[in-house]
């Protein structure tokens, strides 16, 4: 079901359940079920299951209190410590704000769902009526403890260890879970947290309470997520999201954000040599592949970036039909076939199309859920956005959706500012076949751009023709009645380029009129191989584009840069990755700086500026004339519609 509202939760309605969340932390008390208490630990540790079935001294109902557990926690692990350590007073604070949470969520339900008069007139029920008060009451208990727990994840998880998997193993799982009431279901889980709490094998650290209490809490979401489908009466927590004022905190039905982190996606398997002409983005693909698979995992860094050939954001455009969802399938094959025999994991991670959403908040929410995997240093990332304009749209334009602004600002965040962080294992990849429809800031955090052409020679073509009747004559042989060309052999001109240079050779005059007008201008004044030259240039193609900045220039510098790190990574480092793949960071970075300086011996730096300076001036040029040409459509169908109005409402 689509979301469709978003309902603030006020911190001052928060406030007023404080007391009664620090009454549960202080004393609850509950019964354990004789399931519970005679349960057998076929899976775990049996002597902790036997501590946590012997919880109440054999007598019937335990009365427990987390904060004096936790109190006597800060004696035994810092007896010299006055104040309460800074993990478990975090811990604890955070447990609290859970409570007084799921408190706020559950009394919501109440409104929402109806229960609250359910529960007001509850002696006059009749017996569907009481079957539906029951139902209720577990559905307000599940989702209560839900978004407490989701609440305390929030907060504490990102101060857990790097490493759960201990405290994992020592967790024996949650002996029961109540969605009886509210009140049960509180008192039950603080139980079993506290009992787990009071083991002295579970806990060594303060810094152990706290991995303990993320790991506790993702279990019982777990639990719940199992049971929720026998849940009735869930509409009102389906149709919307609640926000916290004044936080990224959000609840938006039972999605569960820390759910593990993203699953690589299924996608078909297609090789570079499948693909017809696009010479330049196939060898910008296997240049990316290569810099990815350099990514040092001990180091959390990629030596390419320290030589500057590394693309965190990077843009393939072209008309449409001419193969971006193909090569979109054959980075990822690729990347995804040598990183299965280097034993790396990979994540393929492509933008989903239902992020936009109706709801306000609620893009910029899935979002941050899909960019969040990104910041991940333990797996190589390719994340493509399919039809970017889609998602991307320039802001400005008439009709651009609340969603979308939303959506582009988390991106911007996320890609240059405080919440960027790239170790040189992660790579977004925007494909659009409308580029200039794309929003100007986006653009400019392109580092790396290529045109998705398609077939573009007689060779092209006739190799495009191949791949599809070979098909026919592999089934039935006689039926393709036709001739082969004289000289040339199929498909030998779609394998890869060896360098960029290959590819740009013959690049040294602009395409686009109003850049060769800049260029002749920048030429009277200086001689093109002089510095100067460059800084006239950029000066007469900003009178042009008034919005070519210095984030362009930058942008030019880092592409001479993709230049002098185009070189072939050998091929026996593949075959024999300990040759390079597994070598330590600073060796790897040595064999590179190699490798670059012999590559460099037959490059000129005047000619590789000169061509990255007109490839993208001529890409800015026919971005910006694109777009002035439809506005100039839109404008002109405008005018025709009030010319063809006004002559009908006269006649």
């Amino acid at each position: 079901m689509e979301h469709n509202t978003t309902f603030p939760i006020k911190i001052n309605e928060l406030d007023m359940l404080r007391d009664e969340a620090t009454s549960y932390l202080k004393s609850i008390q509950w019964e354990q079920s004789q399931r519970a208490k005679n349960r057998e630990g076929d899976t775990k540790d049996q002597s902790i299951l036997l501590y946590l079935s012997r919880a109440n001294n054999g007598g019937n109902v335990s009365i427990t209190s987390v904060s004096k557990t936790i109190l006597s926690l800060k004696k035994r692990l810092l007896p010299e410590s006055v104040a309460l350590p800074i993990l478990l007073n975090q811990t604890l604070y955070a447990v609290q704000e859970g409570l007084v949470l799921g408190t706020w969520i559950k009394d919501s339900y109440y409104d929402a769902s109806g229960l609250s008069s359910l529960s007001e007139n509850k002696s006059a029920l009749d017996r569907s009526g009481r079957r539906e008060y029951e139902s209720k009451m577990h559905t307000a208990t599940a989702f209560m403890l839900f978004a407490l727990s989701y609440k305390i994840l929030h907060d504490l998880k990102p101060h857990t260890s790097d490493d759960l998997s201990v405290m994992k193993q020592k967790f024996a799982g949650i002996p029961e879970v109540s969605f009886l009431t509210p009140l049960k279901g509180i008192s039950c889980q603080l139980f079993y947290y506290d009992k787990y709490l009071g083991h002295p094998e579970i806990i060594n650290s303060d810094q152990d309470v706290l991995d303990f209490t993320v790991v506790y809490f993702e279990a019982l979401i777990e639990e719940i997520q199992l049971r929720k489908s026998s849940l009735e009466y869930t509409e009102t927590i389906l149709d919307r999201t609640y926000k916290l004022e004044k936080s990224d905190f959000a609840i938006s039905g039972w999605d569960n954000v820390f759910s593990g982190t993203a699953k690589s996606i299924e996608f078909n398997k297609i090789q570079f040599e499948q693909i017809v002409g696009n010479r330049d983005a196939k060898h910008f693909a296997r240049r990316l592949t290569e810099r990815m698979l350099s990514y040092d995992f001990e180091a959390k860094k990629n030596p390419f970036q320290e030589l500057g050939g590394f693309m965190p954001v990077f843009m393939g455009y072209g008309i449409p039909g001419t193969g971006k969802s193909m090569l979109i399938a054959a980075i990822a094959t690729r990347l995804k076939e040598h990183a299965d025999h280097l034993d790396i994991p990979f994540l393929f991670h492509p933008m989903p199309d239902t992020l936009i959403s109706t709801f306000q908040g609620g893009s910029a929410e899935k979002m941050v859920e899909w960019m969040k995997p990104m910041q991940d240093p333990t797996k190589l990332i390719f994340a493509p956005i399919d039809d970017a304009e889609n998602n991307l749209q320039e802001r400005t334009t008439q009709g651009v959706s609340a969603g979308v602004k939303e959506v582009i600002g988390v991106f911007l965040r996320y890609t240059e500012g405080a919440y960027a962080v790239n170790y040189g294992n992660s790579s977004i990849g925007l494909f659009t076949n409308l580029p200039e429809m794309l929003d100007k800031a986006v653009i400019s955090r392109v580092q790396g751009r290529f045109k998705i052409d398609g077939a573009r020679t007689k060779h092209d073509f006739v190799d495009q023709d191949y791949i599809w009747w070979k098909k026919l004559q592999d089934t039935m042989p006689d039926f393709v009645n036709m001739n082969d060309p004289e000289v040339y052999k199929y498909l030998s001109e779609q394998g890869l380029a060896n360098s960029m240079g290959e590819i740009l050779h013959a690049l040294d005059v602009p395409s686009e009129a109003r850049v060769h007008e800049a260029f002749d201008k920048a030429e009277q004044l200086h001689d093109k191989t002089d510095h100067m030259f460059y800084a006239a240039l950029y000066k007469e193609i900003q009178k042009i584009f008034p919005f070519f900045s210095s984030r362009d220039v930058r942008n030019i510098q880092s592409a001479i840069s993709l230049r002098l790190t185009d070189f072939d990574l050998e091929q026996d480092w593949f075959e024999h990755p300990e040759k390079y793949f597994k070598k330590n960071y600073n060796s790897k970075f040595q064999m590179l700086q190699e490798l670059m300086k012999s590559n460099m011996k037959g490059l000129n730096f005047s000619d590789i500026r000169r061509q990255e300076v007109i490839r993208y001036l001529d890409n800015v040029a026919t971005i910006a004339d694109t777009d002035f040409k439809r506005q100039v459509a839109s404008r002109v169908h405008q005018l025709e519609i009030e010319t063809k109005a006004r002559a009908e409402f006269k006649g």
